[in-house]
């Protein structure tokens, strides 16, 4: 063997990096169990085990020690805590419980924005038409704006319309289409590196341990990952909050009272008008309702209030006081009891249940002009508190603004604020937001206040009134403050919104998955056990199958692999999630195929009467081949799942592809040096036992002979698969349909079909419901404001769910604990990504097929071995989504169609053609050895020497899988369903389908020789 000192000191220098990267994992596990152990003692747990008092105590033993040294390596070098976690190995939300939010920043409002939000008709149309676009294709907003744009008004100019302040410089009516377009890609592109940036700044302030932001590459879109978080509402405004801080004018009450009057008169007459007369009241009835008291133009603005009012509430029923009074039953005029206007901005107060029936009265109002021209209205922040208990009501208040601006604008922005800090207020002692401005700022505050003293001035956060302080004198020095009952916690990620900065655009949560501390123990508890499972069964089977000595050294080459692959991931700082121990699981079964084809080469090299040291020697060197083609293949389909594929896919395609690199290392190289160590010391090698000496020998099967059979096989599983797809079709995951999941569990076993029925009025549609995993536990899935914007809409769902599991939960069951222990996983993803999704996933497919088609055509310089392997690729792709077709529904557990499903195609797809390659590249070796056989029998020669390395290979990989199918838990075993069909149609078609189809498409001189 060549280069064995390079392969030693590779081998030893790539151990040693793994033990120090490993290091650190050893390190804060010891650090962990001591905190656990010091919160044990001060808890006085008998039993070691920790509530949620001991779990303050232990992070907060850790927190005391995260700058402490704890670990000096090699006496070189002394790290902390704080250093040692971020080398250690990162767990997977999935894991170790968080939350994994990808948020789209708008890039149509950077767009409008730089515009200056014009109201010209062919750049609305335009942009609207390139957001429905957007949704199939692949190319970014900016590119097909500009394309629509020109095909609406091909004479149109874009310079004449982005007249923004910062393109004053850059763009004018005679920069062309095409300089506009760069310069708005360019601009949008900074949008988004600002909205990243000051994404990173908030989760920096958020204090969690191990944050993961990262912007997607090419696109709008930004991946935050927090683990251990359990506070989901207040990230999701944290994340999606553009702290778009804002200073109002404002109208007094008295002001507005009138038109809240004629507002009234215009709803009532209009909810007449639109609902004809019940048949019980007789037309003098309706005439006297429908006829003005004249009498009442005597009074003022007051007295027809109060008389309205009191009048109506003393003579008419609660159906009859909403006919008359339609707005004042769901709005409360901010009156005193003497029915006198209370001073500030604030002109109403209504019940959170009426706000959507208010804000449709008010734009009719304001759309029939009984408010002046310069009128808008905000909500407040929070609801009013009540003033004996202290607690929050249901009822928010509405407050009158004053547009000033030609352009409808705020006369002053968040944008001049410098400094925000949290501070408490010295009078009543409540946590509240001071501000400092620069001097832009604070020449136009000083302007407002002056202008404005005696009034008030709204101080709004998104298009919410947190505070609308009443101005005494001018204030010139550009301090202010926001009060608005906040907690604490509240006023202190309010002041980081504002440190943090503006975003320059509205940032949307488009997928979401929150993932529980308990379900990620059980994760945790899962992989492991089928890792280790799998290893020790691998393991013994070697020992079993090619005698305990060759069968050792196999096995010392998977164990360097799993240490080798394990110490990447930690050096590459990968997380290693649920998929990704499914990765490494299958990498165990599939990195036993090298040392198959090796040893199989060598045995018949034995059997061919060579000495040992020269069959090792040259059952090296010609498996050296099929070897390579096997894993370059399945290298390939690693590639493409991991440029093609998000979040779990990737994870998973991370892990295959480093354990195809690093199996490659261990069986070729580490193998080889063991054996070489062995032969120095003329010890005895065997590569059977007594079992398996003869097994799959001296096969004389003749495939080719019964093709027909198996092409009649293979094109009635087609059929019936067709007609399953066309009338059944597949359960798509919400992956591809977009939509939520929630999974559920309960104290003890429960009904699907009552827990539908349960949620089916609170949502308005029926969720679908399964059994995910035992009993006890659900997962539910549902679209409900799956279309919202509201920031809030995850929260509202969550109490929707609660409200309607009541019944199963029981009265003992808090919201609270229903959010964080019951509710154990949330996930969520928009229609916008699912489309994406969709699309992506068809593509890998397509071009992972393409690809075999091209390498094995283009390494066996024949059209027909690649043709023959594409549609045995083909053929178990289609398999296998023919029985998810067949069987959904009929199986206990979930068979969606999702990105998992799609990884396990691709892995299918991966590992088939490396069996495929395996026999392929047998017929090259044959024909070249004995060119004058006729090609039949090269064929069934070459299936029947290799068959006994199918049977061991697939017998490896088979019980790697099944392994995965029953010991990780419900999240991954549609994927590990998916692979065991996709391998037993993988065997089936690489022997009887893709050798058959290279010979049926041979010339017809070829075919006929004997």
């Amino acid at each position: 063997m060549r280069n064995k000192g390079a392969i030693w000191t590779l081998a030893i220098a790539l151990a040693l990096v793994c033990i120090y990267q490993l290091s650190f994992t050893v390190v804060t596990y010891k650090v962990r169990r001591d905190a656990n152990k010091y919160a044990a003692r001060v808890i006085k747990s008998t039993d070691g085990k920790l509530d949620s008092l001991g779990l303050k105590i232990a992070d907060r033993y850790l927190d005391s020690v995260s700058a402490e040294p704890v670990y000096n390596f090699l006496w070189m070098k002394k790290y902390t805590y704080r250093d040692c976690q971020e080398r250690e190995i990162n767990l997977g939300l999935d894991l170790r419980g968080g939350m994994d939010v990808v948020l789209e920043v708008s890039t149509v409002d950077v767009i409008r924005s730089l515009a200056n939000y014009s109201k010209d008709t062919t750049f609305n149309r335009a942009l609207a038409l390139a957001q429905q676009q957007m949704k199939s294709s692949n190319e970014d907003l900016v590119t097909l704006f500009g394309r629509v744009f020109e095909s609406l008004n091909p004479n149109a100019k874009l310079g004449s319309i982005f007249t923004a302040q910062e393109l004053r410089n850059v763009i004018n009516y005679s920069t062309s289409n095409e300089d506009v377009l760069k310069i708005l890609r360019e601009k949008a592109n900074n949008a988004i590196d600002n909205s990243f940036q000051i994404i990173t700044t908030r989760i920096d302030h958020f204090g969690v341990a191990q944050p993961n932001v990262q912007r997607i590459q090419g696109g709008d879109r930004i991946l935050v990952q927090l683990p251990g978080v359990e506070e989901k509402e207040r990230v999701r405004k944290l994340l999606q909050g553009t702290a778009r801080l804002e200073f109002w004018e404002t109208y007094e009450n008295s002001e507005i009272l009138k038109g809240l009057v004629d507002a009234n008169t215009l709803i009532k007459e209009f909810n007449k008008a639109s609902v004809s007369a019940p048949a019980s009241q007789t037309a003098e009835t309706v005439t006297a309702k429908a006829t003005p008291d004249t009498a009442k133009k005597d009074l003022t603005l007051l007295e027809q209030i109060e008389a309205d009012t009191t009048a109506a509430r003393d003579s008419l029923t609660e159906q009859a006081l909403g006919e008359e009074m339609p707005l004042f039953v769901v709005l409360k005029p901010n009156v005193t009891q003497n029915w006198e206007p209370l001073p500030g901005s604030v002109f109403g107060r209504v019940h959170y249940k009426d706000t959507a029936k208010v804000n449709q009265y008010l734009r009719l109002a304001i759309q029939k002009g009984l408010f002046p021209s310069d009128f808008k209205y905000l909500w407040s922040a929070k609801p009013i508190e009540d003033p004996e208990t202290k607690k929050p009501t249901e009822y928010y208040e509405v407050h009158g603004i004053k547009i000033t601006g030609r352009d409808g604008r705020p006369p002053l922005t968040g944008d001049v604020v410098t400094q925000a800090n949290m501070q408490f207020d010295q009078v009543a002692g409540n946590a509240e937001v001071s501000m400092n401005m620069d001097a832009t700022g604070t020449t136009a505050w000083a302007r407002i206040t002056r202008d404005n003293v005696g009034r008030c001035i709204a101080i709004v956060m998104d298009d919410y009134v947190y505070s609308s302080p009443r101005v005494n004198e001018e204030i010139p020095t550009g301090s202010s403050s926001i009060s608005g009952n906040f907690t604490t916690q509240e006023a202190t990620d309010l002041a980081n919104l504002l440190k943090s900065g503006t975003m320059p655009a509205p940032a949307k949560i488009i997928q979401e998955e929150v993932i529980g501390p308990s379900l990620g123990k059980e994760s945790i508890k899962s992989g492991m056990n089928s890792l280790l499972v799998s290893f020790v069964l691998i393991f013994a089977f070697m020992i079993f199958y090619y005698s305990r000595t060759a069968g050792l050294i196999a096995d010392i080459a998977l164990f360097l692999n799993m240490f080798f692959l394990i110490g990447v991931l930690a050096s590459l700082g990968m997380a290693l999630t649920l998929p990704g121990i499914a990765g490494i699981v299958l990498t165990i079964g599939m990195s036993v195929d090298a040392n198959v084809l090796i040893y199989e080469r060598v045995r018949e090299e034995v059997l061919a009467g060579k000495g040992i040291r020269l069959a090792i020697a040259d059952g090296f060197k010609n498996a050296m081949s099929a070897i390579i083609d096997g894993n370059v293949t399945t290298l390939l389909t690693g590639i493409i799942l991991f440029v093609l594929g998000t979040g779990p896919v990737k994870g998973f395609a991370t892990t295959l592809v480093i354990g195809i690199c690093t199996s490659l290392f261990s069986a070729i190289f580490i193998t080889r040096l063991v054996f070489e160590l062995y032969l120095e010391k003329n010890a005895k090698l065997n590569f059977a036992t007594p079992i398996s000496k003869g097994a799959f020998k001296k096969l004389k099967f003749d495939y080719m002979k019964n093709r027909r059979i198996f092409y009649g096989v293979s094109i009635a599983m087609i059929i019936i698969g067709s007609i399953s797809l066309f009338v059944r079709g597949l359960d798509q995951g919400v992956d591809f349909t977009g939509g939520r999941n929630f999974i559920v569990k309960f104290d003890k076993p429960v009904d699907n079909i009552q827990i539908a029925n349960l949620l089916e009025k609170p949502l308005g549609t029926r969720p679908t419901v399964i059994t995910f995993g035992a009993a006890d536990k659900v997962r539910i899935t549902t679209k409900y404001g799956i279309e919202s914007d509201n920031p809030e809409i995850s929260e509202q769902i969550q109490q929707l769910l609660y409200q309607g599991l009541q019944p199963e939960l029981g009265n003992n069951t808090t919201y609270e604990n229903f959010s964080t222990t019951n509710l154990q996983s949330v996930q969520l993803v928009g229609p916008t990504i699912a489309d994406e999704i969709k699309r992506k996933s068809y593509w890998a497919i397509f071009v992972a097929l393409v690809m075999m088609f091209i390498y094995i055509g283009l390494r066996f310089r024949n059209w027909r071995f690649g043709m023959g392997a594409l549609a045995s690729l083909a053929h178990d792709a289609f398999f296998v989504v023919a029985l998810f077709s067949l069987l959904y529904g009929l199986m206990p557990f979930s068979m969606e169609m999702d990105q998992t499903f799609i990884a396990a195609i691709l892995t299918i797809i991966g590992y088939s053609v490396n069996d495929t390659v395996v026999i392929f590249d047998r017929i090259r070796e044959h024909r070249k050895l004995h060119p004058k056989k006729a090609f039949k029998n090269v064929i069934n020669d070459a299936i029947n020497d290799t068959m006994s390395r199918t049977i061991v290979t697939s017998l490896t990989v088979l019980i790697t899988v099944l392994i995965i199918f029953l010991f990780t838990g419900e999240s991954v075993m549609g994927f590990s369903f998916a692979m065991l069909l996709g391998l037993m149609s993988g065997i089936y078609s690489t022997v009887f389908i893709a050798t058959a189809l290279v010979f049926d498409t041979q010339p017809k001189a070829i075919k006929e020789q004997v």
